[in-house]
C-alpha cells in the first residue's frame, strides 16, 4: 500500500526521514529502475538488464541487484555495498507528482506508507523550523529532478533500440557453489550482433542524439553478472 501526497510543511514541517540501509527500509528489491543518462553511472556496479512491461507495452531499463525477488545483494548491514546507487533508490521515499489536471508543473511528492518515514523522530529533517527546506531536502530535490529529466528522456531511447530491434532475450542459469541453481528469465539486452551490423549512417544517428553511449554502457555493464554471483556464492556460503 502507498500514500501519496504533495510535500508541504504545513502537513509536513515536523518529518524526518531515516537515512540509513536495510530491508525493512524497502532497500531489499532485486532490481530498480534505470535511466539511460546514468548507465555510465551505474555500469561500474550492475547489470543494466531491459524488461517488456504488457502494461505500459515498452521496455524499461533496470539495474539488477540480485536474482530472487527481494533479493538485493549489494545491501550490507548498515550501508550499501557500491559506490553508488539508482537515482530511483536514493530518492525514496520521494517522487515526481503531476497535476491532476492539465500537464503543469511537476510536484514533490511523498509516500507517507514508506518505511523510510521515521515514527521515532530520529531521521533527517525535511523541513526546518521556519519551514524552509533543508539541505537534505534541497539534495533529493535535485536528485528527483534529474530522475525525472532521465525518465522523461528514456522514452526515446528505447523508441531507437526498437526501431532497430537492438533487444534480444536473455536467459541465464546460475549455478552456485552449493549446487543451488537459479534462472533469470523474461529479460532482454543489448544484441551486439545487430548492434555491429548497423549502417554507418544509423550509428551517426544514434550518436547525434547521444544515445549510442548508454547502448555501449549497457553491454559494458554485463561482466556484472560475474560479480553478481560471486556475491550470491559469498552471501550463500557466509
Amino acid at each position: 500500500m502507498t500514500s501519496h501526497q504533495i510535500l508541504n510543511p504545513a502537513d509536513h514541517g515536523q518529518l524526518r526521514i531515516s537515512t540509513g540501509a536495510g530491508s525493512a527500509l524497502g532497500d531489499g528489491v532485486m532490481a530498480c529502475l534505470a535511466v539511460p543518462a546514468e548507465f555510465r553511472r551505474l555500469a561500474s556496479e550492475f547489470p543494466i538488464l531491459f524488461r517488456y512491461d504488457a502494461e505500459s507495452r515498452r521496455f524499461g531499463a533496470l539495474a539488477l541487484f540480485g536474482f530472487e525477488q527481494g533479493e538485493n545483494l549489494y545491501l550490507g548491514e548498515q550501508d550499501w555495498d557500491a559506490t553508488c546507487r539508482p537515482l530511483a533508490m536514493s530518492v525514496q521515499p520521494f517522487l515526481v507528482g503531476r497535476p491532476q489536471h492539465g500537464d503543469g508543473p511537476s510536484q514533490v511528492h511523498i509516500d507517507m506508507a514508506h518505511p523510510r518515514i521515521s515514527a521515532n523522530g530520529e531521521g533527517m529533517r525535511v523541513f526546518d523550523e521556519h519551514g524552509q527546506q533543508t539541505p537534505y531536502l534541497e539534495k533529493l530535490t535535485g536528485l528527483l529532478g534529474a530522475l525525472d529529466e532521465g525518465y522523461r528522456a528514456s522514452g526515446d531511447f528505447l523508441a531507437a533500440l526498437a526501431r532497430y530491434d537492438l533487444l534480444e532475450p536473455f536467459s541465464m542459469d546460475v549455478t552456485l557453489d552449493s549446487g543451488a541453481m537459479h534462472r533469470l528469465v523474461g529479460y532482454h539486452l543489448i544484441d551486439e550482433a545487430k548492434l555491429a551490423a548497423l549502417e554507418p549512417a544509423v550509428l551517426s544517428e544514434l550518436h547525434a542524439a547521444g544515445h549510442l553511449e548508454p547502448i555501449y554502457m549497457a553491454l559494458a555493464s554485463l561482466g556484472n553478472l560475474s560479480k553478481l554471483v560471486r556475491r550470491k556464492n559469498l552471501r550463500s556460503n557466509g
